[in-house]
């Protein structure tokens, strides 16, 4: 039995246009171009979402673990604030003011002639008391010698 085509319907179709029964390969080759755009475009998404994370770790900042939570909150609760709060803050170093405190203190212990591994606590003041922590026990005056009478002429 020959198939015959409607009389409005072209003679020549397009290539894309299957018959019945068979596979469509357009579709088949559309599924595969949206399976590899989507995983692209979230890769792409979550690259540039680390972008600060990785920036801070490149550069060895102190500020990478706010850095990190940062990019977390931003990831889990959509809001975009904390992601350019995690990029300045990747972006920008912070003055490290722990270390010229530290050589302050020391140079002051050595103007006062402290020891450079005892702090201020443990020297005694002019007036002869030791200032001790709190929660340290005070150490116990040494015992009194036993004296001994000697009677004369034994």
């Amino acid at each position: 039995m020959a198939v015959t085509l409607h009389s409005a319907a072209p003679h020549h179709l397009p290539a894309f246009i299957t018959g019945p029964g068979e596979t469509d390969v357009l579709m088949t080759v559309m599924a595969v171009v949206l399976v590899v755009a989507v995983l692209a475009v979230g890769l792409l998404f979550l690259r540039l979402h680390t972008l600060p994370e990785r920036m801070a770790h490149r550069s060895h900042k102190l500020q990478f673990e706010i850095v990190a939570v940062l990019g977390l909150l931003a990831l889990f609760t959509h809001q975009h604030i904390f992601w350019v709060a995690g990029l300045i803050l990747a972006l920008i170093d912070i003055p490290d003011f722990g270390n010229p405190l530290r050589r302050i203190a020391g140079s002051a212990e050595r103007i006062a002639g402290i020891p450079p591994d005892k702090g201020a606590d443990d020297v005694p003041d002019e007036t002869g008391a030791v200032f001790a922590h709190p929660e340290e026990p005070q150490p116990l005056p040494p015992p009194a010698p036993k004296v001994v009478p000697v009677r004369p002429g034994r």
